[in-house]
């Protein structure tokens, strides 16, 4: 059960409020500022490409404001970095480099950004910008103007997009979101659920069709 003022943090995305459909949603827990959330990407994609699945990006913050955020000149970054992130991103062809904004940046309103995005069906296309911003132009996705630069690119309302994040109209379902989260139990990321099975950590693919085809077989039932 989810608390009831999460209801547009767990919006689907493109869909009117009004539309429902059948289809299977696989809710997937990140945060802007994971490398493994990024690299999450392709295999969610490939594992969902030509099913009837509705993927719903949902806010995860890693270190909320007060908790120091890490610093990319760290001992823990560059060595994570250097002995799984980069030969991880190699593997799967994916352009990802540490990002040199230091300290980096509270994820917070990335993630009220993502609200306004599934708000206006642009969820999908919101979360790759993102990712893509920090972690291949090294940009500073704490910063208002960052942001709304971010959700122009992919179509969204620049003014809207910024008036929003400044009146703070989705804190509530923010933080309705992140308890939804705890009540779930979630703590690392990227956590994918489907029904009531997750895989947590970074996703294989051929795990993720197997969970999927049995979710399917499932409700099938």
């Amino acid at each position: 059960m989810r608390p009831k003022n999460a209801a547009l943090a767990a919006r689907p995305d493109s869909e009117s409020r009004e539309r429902r459909d059948n289809r299977h949603e696989i809710s997937i827990w990140s945060d802007f500022v994971c490398p493994y959330c990024f690299l999450a990407e392709g295999p969610l994609d490939e594992a969902t490409r030509g099913l009837d699945v509705r993927v719903n990006w949902m806010p995860f913050e890693l270190r909320p404001y007060p908790k120091p955020t890490l610093r990319p000149e760290g001992e823990y970054l560059q060595t994570v970095w250097r002995r799984s992130v980069y030969p991880l991103a190699a593997e799967l062809g994916v352009d990802i480099r540490l990002p040199d904004v230091s300290p980096q940046p509270y994820s917070r309103l990335a993630h009220d950004g993502l609200l306004f995005a599934k708000e206006h069906g642009k969820a999908a296309d919101y979360v790759d910008a993102v990712f893509r911003a920090f972690f291949q132009r090294s940009l500073d996705i704490g910063d208002p103007s960052v942001l709304q630069s971010v959700a122009e690119e992919v179509g969204l309302e620049g003014a809207a997009f910024a008036a929003a994040l400044e009146d703070g109209r989705y804190a509530a379902d923010h933080q309705a979101s992140l308890a939804l989260a705890r009540q779930l139990g979630i703590r690392a990321v990227p956590t994918i659920i489907v029904g009531d099975e997750r895989v947590v950590g970074m996703p294989e693919l051929e795990s993720l069709r197997r969970l999927l085809a049995r979710r399917s077989s499932a409700e099938k039932r």
